[in-house]
């Protein structure tokens, strides 16, 4: 299953397409905040290769990601590109995906219901996490039967995460499954299968 968005291109940068010079910073400022956020959310402080280790992956991301083939898509904020990373990806609902979801930790049971073009999904927002060192968060979830469609959205600063909350919220329902448009059609349609 592949997805696609129409992101509001005021405030978000798409990281998935661009390549070479194109979108250099915004990619660059992306890979070095999740890998810093992974470092300090397990109790470690950012090594000095951070930066190092964020230019060297930031050359290969475009390339990963585009044969992820609509799998993967990213963002991140148009005007300070290290204050919100955002990814929405799918994968197959096997049974191991199922039982990861039943065992997650109790808080991530304080969602609330969110209604998308993909359904009535579920919205999960931690700008202040438990542990000190984690970075703020937010989900949203949808379940197609088939597949899990998420959009995770990582924040730079527990203070100012909240804020960004309502351009997430439009981020999110600007997901679509890809395969759900044919040519000459446009997202405002809706279309009913004739039964």
């Amino acid at each position: 299953m592949r997805i696609a968005s129409s992101a509001d291109p005021q405030l978000w940068i798409p990281v998935t397409d661009s390549f070479g010079w194109k979108g250099r910073r915004h990619r660059k400022a992306a890979l070095r905040m999740l890998m810093g956020n992974a470092v300090q959310a397990g109790g470690g402080t950012p090594a000095r290769g951070t930066r190092i280790g964020a230019w060297a992956i930031s050359q290969l991301a475009p390339a990963m990601m585009k044969r992820a083939d609509g799998r993967v898509l990213v963002w991140t904020w148009k005007a300070e590109p290290e204050l919100v990373v955002a990814m929405a990806t799918t994968q197959e609902l096997t049974n191991d995906v199922r039982t990861a979801r039943a065992m997650m930790p109790m808080e991530y049971d304080d969602t609330e219901s969110f209604p998308s073009r993909l359904g009535v999904g579920e919205k999960l927002v931690m700008s202040f996490p438990e542990q000190p060192t984690a970075p703020p968060f937010a989900t949203y979830t949808w379940d197609t039967g088939t597949h899990l469609v998420t959009l995770t959205a990582v924040g730079g600063f527990r203070e100012t995460f909240g804020t960004l909350i309502p351009a997430l919220d439009d981020l999110a329902r600007s997901i679509r499954i890809a395969d759900d448009l044919s040519g000459g059609e446009s997202p405002d349609v809706l279309r009913i299968d004739p039964a």
